[in-house]
């Protein structure tokens, strides 16, 4: 490696290191977030286009193998993470996890006011399950829309609360999970999380 740095065959820094002007992959343990467009699927089981898609092919031959963290579903936008860590997707993942994971919703409906205290009540059961959801917090952003901060990641919870409350979600886009805020990321592009990000994620 020292003899194809002093050659020039090594270029860049930091994640843009190069080789033969070909991009170096991360080291194993990396983690990615991704601003996630319409009409992309996170599960390679699953018909249509995939976020995958969106990746450099070679991160699809990595070993051990890039995973989402969770799901956003194909009408769903917004950040997405993707890691190759094994223990720290299972992590962020487990139903212990407490990680809080904030949405916009626009809606097909007004709100009608009653709509936070459902959600911050922990009483309510959707339809189909039997356990009560934890605590959410609402926060209302304009007659249609508001956003919903949750802390676990049930089958399409968001849609479903909203459909419970007697409205229907039109746009849901993920703002924040955990510490991490999308930002200015452009729709369908990617990064690489920078170590501190990544320990503020897993602490």
């Amino acid at each position: 490696m020292e003899a194809a740095i002093r050659s020039g065959r090594v270029t860049g820094s930091g994640d843009n290191l190069r080789f033969d002007d070909e991009p170096l992959d991360p080291a194993p343990g990396m983690v990615l977030m991704m601003n996630k467009p319409a009409g992309f699927t996170c599960s390679r089981a699953d018909q249509g286009r995939l976020v995958y898609e969106l990746l450099p092919p070679r991160f699809l031959q990595r070993s051990p193998a890039l995973s989402t963290v969770g799901r956003l579903d194909a009408d769903t936008t917004g950040l997405l993470l993707f890691t190759d860590d094994g223990k720290l997707l299972h992590r962020l993942i487990s139903p212990k996890s407490s990680t809080e994971k904030t949405y916009e919703a626009t809606l097909a409906r007004p709100l009608e006011g009653h709509e936070g205290d459902l959600f911050a009540s922990g009483t309510l059961v959707l339809r189909g399950e039997d356990k009560p959801l934890l605590p959410a917090k609402l926060d209302v952003t304009g007659e249609r829309s508001a956003r919903l901060t949750i802390t676990e990641g049930r089958y399409h919870q968001v849609r479903r609360m909203f459909a419970a409350a007697g409205n229907h979600v039109e746009t849901l886009h993920r703002l924040r999970f955990g510490p991490l805020e999308l930002g200015d990321l452009p729709e369908g592009e990617w990064r690489q999380l920078k170590p501190d990000e990544i320990a503020a994620l897993a602490p």
